[in-house]
């Protein structure tokens, strides 16, 4: 086996930190999610990245930051998948703050939330500089379980009810995976993977066909593509429990 081949995403994540360190005054590259966490299928997972900076990020960086991934997205394939979150190390104990990142194909501001800083702080690896541990606060998890409540309150539960997004494989994918992985983490405080999420699914009577579908796009040899009558089945299916399975979670 060759080097490509024992790591996929290699090349992406090299040509990355490489351009980045051109652009910023870079200091340590993060991974956590489901490369961390042993659960990457190439072309499929997201990479999910934090770039330790050591100043702020200035306009003129955030232009060439936006080029970079741009650049990327069309040189470099699974790189629309790259999605990172530029901290300034100053600002890393300050919980809630925002900070420059790149995800779904634009560049804004958010947090590293609760759940990003427990995978780093506990499993997360580096590509480049130090590791998170010892640098990223640990966060409690009395932090973790308020977070995942008002993730699924503020965010999922009003999702729930909007059909037109469910047509999507996005929101049927995530909304519940999200959800078996809120429900586990709240009851028994620990991270799972999406892939200890779909088993999670299967024994707590998600429908089976929406359970299979989302193995199939993450897991299997031929994802193909849902047809139109099935994206409206399953949307109605996928939305219906999630919003039952929030209710659920917020009532415990």
């Amino acid at each position: 086996m060759d080097a490509d081949e024992e790591r996929p995403a290699g090349p992406l994540l090299d040509r990355f930190i490489a351009d980045a360190g051109r652009v910023v005054p870079l200091e340590a590259v993060w991974v956590h999610g489901s490369l961390a966490l042993g659960d990457y299928r190439h072309g499929r997972s997201d990479l999910d990245l934090v770039a330790l900076v050591a100043s702020a990020v200035s306009d003129s960086q955030r232009r060439q930051l936006g080029l970079l991934h741009r650049t990327l997205i069309a040189d470099v394939p699974g790189a629309s998948l790259l999605h990172c979150s530029y901290v300034v190390r100053s600002m890393l104990p300050e919980v809630g703050r925002d900070h420059v990142t790149w995800a779904q194909g634009r560049l804004f501001e958010r947090p590293v939330t609760a759940v990003g800083r427990r995978e780093l702080s506990t499993g997360g690896l580096s590509l480049f500089g130090p590791g998170p541990a010892g640098l990223v606060p640990e966060v409690s998890d009395q932090e973790l379980a308020e977070f995942i409540r008002s993730d699924l309150k503020d965010y999922w539960y009003p999702a729930s009810a909007k059909p037109s997004l469910w047509l999507r494989d996005v929101w049927v994918d995530h909304g519940l995976l999200t959800l078996a992985r809120a429900s586990v983490t709240l009851r028994e405080g620990r991270l799972i993977t999406k892939g200890e999420a779909l088993e999670v699914l299967a024994e707590s009577g998600a429908p089976a066909e929406v359970v299979a579908d989302i193995h199939r796009r993450r897991y299997g040899a031929d994802p193909r593509p849902a047809s139109p009558r099935w994206r409206v089945q399953r949307g109605l299916l996928a939305r219906s429990f999630v919003r039952a399975g929030i209710e659920r979670a917020l009532s415990q």
